[in-house]
């Protein structure tokens, strides 16, 4: 069990690594509208998916049980991606970091109601504790935040945090998550070809890259965020999924030369106490 929560642990981390270069290419590839990108993004994970079941000998049908947890990720998921890269298109990018940031919470609600996980004082402090630092470091303004926008930018991370239950449930069910991700990625696909037939957008060799370049890094959060949630309860880990705010800082330096100031300095000092003391909390917990 304490194995499970450590892998848990590293692999939601290397979720959070991945979803933030995804945001990387994503913004690299320039003015595009959120389906288009979103379908790109699908695309290269639902080839992913495939390569690896195929390679893994995994059957390309669910368990009979499983099909309305899948159905419910898939939907949720998809709802999510879309209302966050509408939001990230309409908002100051640190207001839409935000509101997608709410993610965590959520998923720990719903694996409240959802799979009767309890959560301690403790750990929703934590969690808590984690998107107040997050905050110091993202900044948000609200100037000027249209009510749609901000609304949809909700909804983004409501979307993922219930995706993310779900993701966690038909696994203790026995889904292998290459089909988890296989089978979200497909209906993500579907759900925005139409959209993306009727209003696509000419792209570049190297808006096309950037995407292809996204899909990889997505595919490669799923896969790893899939396995995070296969092997721990939210309340456990979720408060790690903000290591994606240090990720950001990092990679905003290196690549758009972005320079964090002193809140966000403050702001990665909580985060990273936040995970420690949870990380602590637990072990004390199982002993």
């Amino acid at each position: 069990m304490e194995n499970k929560r450590y892998k848990g642990i590293i692999y939601i981390v290397c979720s959070a690594f991945c979803f933030t270069l995804m945001n990387v290419f994503v913004r690299a590839a320039g003015d595009l509208p959120s389906i288009q990108k979103s379908f790109f993004r699908n695309v290269v994970a639902l080839v992913f998916a495939l390569v690896m079941m195929k390679k893994s000998r995994i059957p390309f049908r669910c368990r009979k049980e499983n099909l309305k947890y899948l159905l419910i990720r898939s939907a949720c998921g998809t709802v999510g991606i879309l209302c966050n890269y509408y939001a990230i298109d309409r908002l100051v990018l640190s207001d839409a970091s935000m509101l997608n940031k709410m993610s965590p919470f959520f998923a720990v609600l719903c694996s409240y109601f959802v799979l009767k996980e309890k959560v301690d004082i403790p750990q929703g402090l934590c969690v808590a504790g984690a998107f107040l630092g997050s905050l110091l470091v993202i900044k948000p303004t609200f100037s000027n935040m249209a009510l749609v926008p901000s609304l949809a930018g909700l909804v983004g991370g409501l979307g993922a945090g219930i995706a993310y239950t779900y993701v966690r449930k038909a696994t203790l069910h026995g889904e292998k998550g290459a089909l988890i991700v296989c089978f979200f990625s497909g209906f993500s696909c579907l759900a925005t070809l139409p959209f993306l037939v009727f209003g696509y957008h000419h792209m570049s060799a190297e808006q096309l890259l950037m995407l292809l370049g996204a899909g990889l890094a997505a595919a490669g959060g799923q896969f790893t965020i899939t396995a995070a949630y296969s092997y721990a309860p939210a309340r456990e880990i979720s408060v790690y999924d903000y290591s994606q705010v240090i990720f950001a800082a990092g990679l905003g330096f290196a690549v758009f030369g972005q320079i964090p100031d002193a809140l966000s300095w403050l702001g990665y000092a909580v985060i990273c106490t936040m995970a420690v003391v949870m990380f602590l909390y637990n072990n004390r917990k199982k002993a």
